[in-house]
């Protein structure tokens, strides 16, 4: 009798299911019935059939098998109030361990309970199957098959960075592995695949939704995952200039994340050739409302590959000066000695005018002006200003200074001083500063004067009275 139950409810379904699936095809089944109403009669059907499953499971084994469950999760809870704080502490003296590890143990930490109830039920599981027959541990055993399917799905999913992502694809593995174990995937695909609309030529189901998320999210971790993996790699080679290591992370993010994009779209059987025109409009879009961005990206892949600007760089481009923190594919990031980041387009860099000052190598030179006066011996001043120059820090003794005389002034005989330096990262005022303070405490010593221009006020009209001079 209960053979015939079931068989009869299989048929039910089959029936509902293909009555479904050709509403969604046509729109409305063969009596009028609409697409909604059909899905509403398949879920009766099924939980017709659920509920006589239900029925048929009110035995005393059953009920011992879900006490059983019970206790597993009580003593795994207990067990995590237990051994929790011991392994919190524990991994508070892993200081030394690396940063992937450290995570390791914080994410097995947070799912300790899950983890002892499923070691558990497991050990249970054996147990019962050798002192019982495998009826009376089915409940326990179907437990304790989903709680270590969704534990991986947990741990698995734990390398996707992005929350929302995360959350889809392992709602979607959870809701896939459940239905797998419990035998009723096929019926729930059924009933997803006949909740569909059509697009023009396209039918979108949403079991095709569905799909959609969970590969093009495994696809999308995947691609993550090859990318940080070639970007450390490329980041500690030596042999690869840094303007090229951008470049190679760029072009192997680009290359990834698009291939995986388009193979997860493929996999879910959805045409492409429609994009043909939306690449057309895009083409039109790029000719009138986005030159100067693509302008800009062109303008980045050619300095990357020319080298004519590299990250460590220390440039000059109008009235800002600073290093090249980092290339973008608009923009690069430069950073002044005051700390202000300037995010300056990629064309500007190709166009303008830009001063290198570590472009060959990393030799600055500097010069400096000064004057003394004309009492004072030319000869002197030049071995003065050399020693002081070259007794201050920073300025390379290897390419010693040079003084030389570049005019008589109107008060004052006209000098250049020019020195050396191999860091432009630590500053230039600061060190042109340092080398005038030199100079003034050297000439204070050495009695050389600095002039400055002076007027005489000379009164020629000898008439004007002693009181008006007063």
């Amino acid at each position: 009798m209960a053979n015939h139950t079931t068989t009869t409810g299989s048929n039910e379904i089959a029936d509902a299911l293909n009555s479904a699936a050709e509403a969604a095809v046509t729109g409305s089944t063969d009596d009028g019935v609409t697409l909604v109403q059909s899905i509403l009669a398949l879920f009766a059907t099924l939980w017709s059939e659920v509920e006589g499953l239900l029925m048929s499971l009110i035995r005393p084994w059953v009920g011992y098998q879900l006490l059983i469950v019970l206790l597993v999760f009580v003593l795994a809870h207990l067990m995590r109030r237990w051994l929790g704080p011991p392994i919190r502490a524990w991994m508070g003296t892993r200081e030394g361990w690396p940063k992937w590890r450290m995570r390791v143990l914080v994410v097995v930490h947070q799912r300790l309970r899950a983890i002892f109830f499923v070691i558990l039920i497991w050990i249970v599981v054996l147990i019962m199957r050798e002192v019982t027959w495998p009826s009376r541990s089915y409940i326990v055993a179907l437990v304790a098959t989903l709680g270590f399917a969704w534990l991986s799905v947990v741990f698995a999913t734990r390398l996707i960075r992005s929350m929302f992502l995360r959350r889809m694809v392992r709602f979607g593995a959870i809701a896939y592995v459940t239905l797998y174990i419990l035998g009723v995937l096929d019926h729930a695909a059924e009933i997803l695949d006949a909740a569909a609309i059509s697009l023009g030529g396209m039918r979108l189901s949403l079991l095709l939704v569905v799909q959609g998320i969970v590969v093009i999210g495994v696809l999308l971790t995947l691609a993550r995952f090859v990318t940080s993996t070639t970007s450390a790699r490329v980041a500690t080679n030596e042999d690869i200039s840094p303007s090229m290591r951008v470049l190679i992370v760029k072009v192997v993010q680009i290359v990834f994340y698009t291939l995986a994009f388009f193979v997860g779209v493929r996999a879910l059987g959805i045409d492409l050739t429609g994009l043909a025109v939306l690449s057309g409009a895009i083409g039109v879009g790029l000719g009138f409302g986005l030159q100067k961005v693509v302008s800009n990206l062109v303008s980045g892949v050619i300095i990357l590959l020319d080298k004519s600007i590299k990250p460590g760089d220390v440039i000059s481009l109008g009235d800002t000066f600073g290093w090249i923190q980092t290339l973008g594919a608009r923009y690069a990031s430069v950073v002044t000695r005051d700390g202000r980041e300037y995010l300056i387009p990629n064309e500007d860099l190709i166009t303008g005018q830009v001063v290198n000052w570590s472009h060959s190598d990393e030799f600055v030179r500097l010069d400096i002006y000064f004057g003394t006066a004309y009492d004072d011996d030319p000869h002197t001043v030049r071995k003065l200003a050399i020693e002081a120059a070259g007794g201050v820090e920073r300025v390379l003794t290897s390419r010693p200074p040079v003084c030389h005389i570049v005019g008589f002034g109107d008060s004052s005989v006209d000098y250049i001083l020019r020195f050396w330096i191999t860091d432009p990262t630590g500053g230039l005022t600061n060190i042109r500063g340092r080398v005038y303070l030199a100079l003034w405490d050297t000439f204070k010593e050495n009695n050389i004067s600095i002039p400055f221009p002076q007027r005489e006020v000379r009164v020629l009209n000898k008439d004007v009275p002693n009181t008006a001079l007063d």
